[in-house]
């Protein structure tokens, strides 16, 4: 027997499995890097921007710079421990403090407290710089900065876009609907207007009521086939970054690797490793896949785990059984997604409702819905069992009571092909042909 903990909250929930059933453990893979600490990743990779020249040449004395970093649900980022370096090199090329404003990328999330605020970017530096976070539903607070090919009309944070220099920053890792978190998705949904992020999102979905969500929508896309990410990419060009500074975290979240320069370049070799990390080959699906959000904060809410359930489909045979670990202290965390997995009990009518109403966290509702129905569903969570009676998903509080129900699934046994992932948010599935 071989055992497993899974990350849960702030603690795990571990289960032993006979060895002779274990389909798939998938794990990030062991890419060497060279030992360096935080503030080492950081300088070097200021120092040796990718595609772009150093910040003390695109950055003049006395210009206003605005830092967009993103907010809570991705505090594994840890702004707090390159934010002061990079306020640092900006003093250093005579950017003041009052100089500088760094705004949350909030997207369509809530906005910070104080004190989430302080344990972001730090004390001192909440104490010295200026602070906001976007507000996509105000709409006298945004810019209209032009149109995208595929018609997403573009309105952007009037206040980022007012300071004379743009740095982006953030974390990468794989994106269910944008291939790769990071990079451009500081700027669409991050600091744009609901509007804007609710036409580009509306991508994930085929055209014409039945045809469900698109395919090549999904982790790992940034090619031009994946219409959710060039079309984001192609609205967040016109914000006209100046720089972009990425981190790459393990899957204990300890950031090993650091990108900087063009936004574009940078954010592309910085996807390029964390591929290389986690994109895990695998030989053949499981009729029962157990992953974890990955605890704390990923696991903050049944929104943000949605990384994880459709990485776990990735691998599921037909009519699966998947548990999916996901502490969600704060509930759905988007009432959208509430709304579709509460309010419908017929799967035409949620995607009729869907399309008509786009919203990113109804849409996720919606595939929490959509896989109910493709799959034996059991949630592992904090959350209570009758939030979930108008969809298929089983809702227990351990991981014990999980695979006591998953046996009622799979004819009174669990002897059958299992895959385990551990960090299922990041870990991605690429099933060899």
């Amino acid at each position: 027997m071989l055992t497993f903990s899974f990350p849960y909250a702030h603690g795990v929930q571990s289960a032993s499995f006979d060895e002779k059933n274990l389909a798939e453990v998938l794990e990030p893979n062991q890419v060497p890097l060279e030992r360096r600490s935080v503030e080492q990743c950081i300088r070097e990779a200021l120092d040796t921007p990718i595609g772009s020249p150093r910040l003390n040449e695109i950055i003049r004395p006395g210009e206003t710079v605005c830092i967009v970093i993103s907010d809570v649900t991705r505090s594994w980022q840890a702004p707090k421990s390159y934010l002061p370096i990079l306020v640092e090199e900006l003093g250093k090329i005579g950017v003041r403090d009052d100089q500088i404003l760094i705004i949350s990328a909030t997207g369509t999330h809530r906005a910070q407290t104080e004190a989430e605020w302080k344990s972001l970017i730090g004390e001192s530096l909440y104490a010295r710089i200026r602070t906001i976070d976007h507000d996509c539903r105000q709409k006298e607070q945004m810019r209209y900065v032009g149109t995208t090919s595929r018609g997403t009309p573009v309105w952007l944070n009037r206040a980022a876009l007012d300071c004379d220099r743009l740095i982006l920053t953030g974390g990468v890792v794989y994106h269910f609907l944008a291939g790769y978190g990071g990079g451009r998705k500081s700027i669409v949904p991050g600091i744009a207007y609901i509007d804007t992020i609710l036409h580009n999102h509306n991508f994930a979905l085929n055209p014409g009521i039945g045809s469900g969500a698109n395919p090549d929508v999904h982790s790992g896309n940034l090619e031009a086939s994946n219409p959710f990410h060039s079309d984001m990419e192609e609205a967040a060009a016109f914000a006209k970054p100046d720089f972009l500074l990425n981190v790459v975290a393990d899957s204990n979240q300890n950031i090993i690797a650091a990108f900087a320069g063009h936004w574009i370049a940078a954010h592309r070799a910085a996807c390029a490793l964390v591929h290389k990390m986690d994109g895990v080959h695998v030989k053949r699906r499981a009729d029962l896949v157990i992953a974890s959000a990955g605890g704390y904060p990923k696991d903050i809410n049944l929104y943000q785990s949605s990384k994880t359930i459709t990485n776990q489909v990735r691998i599921a045979n037909d009519g699966a059984v998947l548990i999916m670990i996901s502490a969600c202290p704060e509930g759905f965390g988007d009432k959208d997604c509430a709304h579709y997995i509460q309010d419908f009990t017929d799967m035409t009518q949620r995607e009729a409702d869907v399309r008509k109403n786009f919203s990113i966290g109804g849409y996720v509702g919606y595939l929490f819905a959509e896989f109910s129905e493709k799959y034996h569903l059991i949630c592992v969570t904090e959350m209570e069992p009758e939030l979930f009676k108008n969809v298929q998903i089983d809702v227990v509080k351990t991981l014990d009571e999980a695979l006591e129900l998953a046996k009622t699934y799979l004819g009174g046994t669990l002897d059958v092909p299992t895959a385990i992932l551990e960090h299922g948010a990041q870990t991605l599935p690429i099933l060899e042909q």
